[in-house]
């Protein structure tokens, strides 16, 4: 056991420390959803009126939250491209550690550094008029965990598949920006075309987005959201430990070819 839990110890030791030196990295986290919330959402605010149940800015919240967590946790697992190339995990793969133990401690890293963003990002809710209590916060950060860990195992996972950092370009074109749009995060999927309603029902991350929108959205009856909280954790749940079993086999197999 201790051979396990040392390596996820000291892998999610160093993101952290790694995390917390790097300021520029965490201003520019902050700073894109920011930026999508205060600049688009009051400016779409504007033109799109009604039909919501909330204004457009506190309508898309949620679905930054979920940008935040699904922009840091890719960014942290992908890290292990360049990592196992130049840096740390190259000299962590050559020693007789379990490579899932690797694996894990990179979820967990991941994990960490998305949900302490994502609070971050929470904090900008009573300045466009959503006010949740002590416990309503306390479920919502629960939530923030349940999908960052969700989101950094299926980074490991795509992380495990390439071999080289230059692919990092395709994984944003193709991967992370399509998740961000079929995840219900700029507009409800109950209005969508039914081809793209069945891409989000394949999206971790659109049961994540909705769990957002039932905490914050609690005090609006008329307002309803895609699914129900109980399929919503369902789902994530079933998602984040298929995605951790994956990436883990994944890695492994990677680091044994």
């Amino acid at each position: 056991m201790r051979k396990f839990i040392l390596p996820v110890y000291v892998i999610t030791l160093r993101d952290l420390k790694k995390f917390f030196r790097q300021k520029s990295r965490l201003i520019g986290m902050i700073a894109r959803p920011l930026t999508w919330l205060f600049l688009i959402g009051t400016g779409l605010n504007q033109v799109i009126k009604g039909g919501l149940g909330v204004s457009y800015i506190q309508f898309i919240l949620p679905g930054i939250l979920g940008m935040t967590i699904l922009f840091s946790a890719m960014f942290s697992s992908i890290s292990i491209v360049w990592d196992r190339e130049f840096g740390f995990m190259k000299e962590i793969l050559v020693t007789p550690v379990s490579r899932f133990s690797v694996a894990f401690g990179k979820i967990v890293s991941g994990t960490l550094v998305s949900t302490i963003q994502g609070v971050i990002i929470m904090a900008a809710a009573p300045f466009i008029g959503i006010r949740f209590t002590v416990f309503e916060a306390l479920l919502l950060v629960v939530f923030v965990m349940i999908v960052s860990m969700c989101i950094s195992a299926i980074g490991v996972f795509i992380a495990s598949m390439i071999k080289s950092f230059e692919s990092f370009n395709i994984i944003m074109n193709f991967i992370v920006m399509p998740m961000f749009f079929l995840s219900g995060a700029m507009y409800p999927i109950n209005v969508l075309p039914a081809f793209m309603r069945y891409l989000m029902y394949l999206n971790p991350l659109s049961y994540g987005i909705d769990s957002f929108k039932h905490v914050m959205f609690v005090e609006f009856a008329h307002f309803h959201s895609d699914f129900s909280l109980f399929s919503d954790i369902l789902l994530m749940v079933v998602f984040t430990l298929v995605s951790s079993i994956l990436a883990a086999f994944a890695f492994n197999r990677q680091q044994k070819e």
